[in-house]
C-alpha cells in the first residue's frame, strides 16, 4: 500500500517542500501557481504559462529547472523560427564524407519555449512529435529525448501584435495552463526592494536529485483513483461533449490529464488517494485551455471550467 509508513511519506516530501518554499522565495507571492506547475512536472505533463511580458513566466521555469538539477535549455521563437532550429540539423562532414546530425536544444530535460506564439505554426509543430512521444524524427532517423522531458512554454496573450494561435492539437498536448498575474502590493514592493531575480537566479544549487524527482513520479501513478472518482471524471467530460455551450468536449487525453494532475495533487497534500476536491483544485488549470466556448449573442462563459465544476454534481 502506498506510504506504508508516515516515516517513508516524510522523508520523500521534504525536497519537494524544499523546492516549493525556495521558488517561493523567488517568485514572490506566487505560492498557488508554484505548487501547479511542481504538480504538472509530478504527473509527467508540459506547462504552458499564460500571461502579459514581465511578470516572471521565464524566471518561474528556470527556477524549477535549476532547482531540480535538470538540464535546461530556452529557445526564443520568434517569427523567422524554422524547425531546425529546435529539432537540430545534419551538417556535411567533409572528413568522414557523410552528413552528421547536430542535436538541436529540443535535446534537454527542461525545454522553455519562450513566447511559443511568436513562431508560425510550422515551427510550432515541430515540438508536437517530442511532446507526446518523448522522440524526435530527422532525416528519417527517430531518437529519443532525454528523461524526464519537459517542455515549459510561455505565451503572450493572443491580443498582442505578432502573436500565432496555438492549434488545438498543440495546446491539448499541454496538461496544464496557469497564469501569474500581476504581484499583489507587498510582493511587489518586496521584488522592487530586493535583489535581482537573475542574480538571485545565478546562485541557485538543486534541491532535489534526478532519483528523488523520478521516485515522486512514481508515487504519483501509486495514488489510489476509486471508480467514484472516475465517474466524476467521466462526468465532467460528458457534460462537455453533451452541452451546447461548448464548441467540442474534452478529449479523453483531457481526462487522463486530469486523473494524473489530481494524482499528484493528492500526492503534494501527503494522501493516499484522490479525493473530488482534488480534481475540482485543478480542473481550471487542466481543462481551461481545452474548452472553447461558443458566444451566443452577448453571452460568453467568462470562466468555462468553473461553470462545468458548478453544472456537474459530484457522484
Amino acid at each position: 500500500m502506498l506510504f506504508e509508513k508516515k516515516e517513508h511519506l516524510t522523508a520523500i516530501s521534504n525536497p519537494l517542500a524544499e523546492v516549493m518554499a525556495r521558488a517561493g522565495e523567488i517568485i514572490l507571492g506566487k505560492d498557488h501557481q508554484i505548487r501547479l506547475a511542481m504538480a504538472c512536472i509530478l504527473a509527467r505533463g508540459h506547462l504552458l504559462i499564460e500571461d502579459v511580458p514581465g511578470v516572471g513566466k521565464t524566471t518561474l521555469s528556470h527556477v524549477l529547472a535549476s532547482l531540480l538539477g535538470l538540464h535546461y535549455q530556452r529557445i526564443q521563437f520568434t517569427s523567422d523560427l524554422l524547425p531546425a532550429d529546435i529539432v537540430g540539423v545534419s551538417i556535411f562532414d567533409r572528413e568522414s564524407s557523410t552528413f552528421r546530425f547536430h542535436p538541436g536544444p529540443v535535446f534537454s530535460q527542461v525545454v522553455l519555449a519562450d513566447e511559443i506564439n511568436r513562431a508560425s505554426p510550422k515551427a510550432q509543430s515541430a515540438l508536437l512529435e517530442a511532446m507526446e512521444e518523448h522522440q524526435v524524427t530527422a532525416d528519417g532517423q527517430t531518437m529519443p529525448l532525454p528523461e524526464p522531458f519537459f517542455v515549459i512554454a510561455t505565451q503572450n496573450p493572443s491580443h498582442q501584435i505578432g502573436t500565432f494561435p496555438l492549434p488545438e492539437s498543440q495546446l491539448d498536448r499541454f496538461l496544464m495552463r496557469i497564469k501569474l498575474g500581476y504581484p499583489d502590493q507587498a510582493a511587489e514592493r518586496a521584488l522592487l526592494k530586493g535583489e535581482d531575480r537573475r542574480e538571485l537566479i545565478s546562485k541557485i544549487k538543486p534541491a532535489m536529485t534526478l532519483s528523488q524527482l523520478l521516485e515522486l513520479q512514481k508515487e504519483v501513478t501509486a495514488v489510489v483513483v476509486s471508480d467514484a472518482l472516475i465517474d466524476y471524471v467521466q462526468a465532467l467530460n460528458n457534460h462537455t461533449r453533451d452541452s451546447a455551450r461548448f464548441e467540442m468536449g474534452l478529449s479523453p487525453r483531457a481526462g487522463l490529464a486530469l486523473l494524473h494532475a489530481s494524482q499528484a495533487w493528492a500526492m503534494m497534500a501527503g494522501r493516499q488517494q484522490v479525493l473530488p476536491e482534488d480534481v475540482q483544485a485543478i480542473a481550471p488549470s487542466v481543462v481551461g485551455h481545452r474548452l472553447r466556448p461558443i458566444t451566443n449573442g452577448d453571452t460568453k462563459i467568462l470562466d468555462a471550467a468553473q461553470e462545468l465544476l458548478r453544472n456537474v454534481a459530484i457522484p
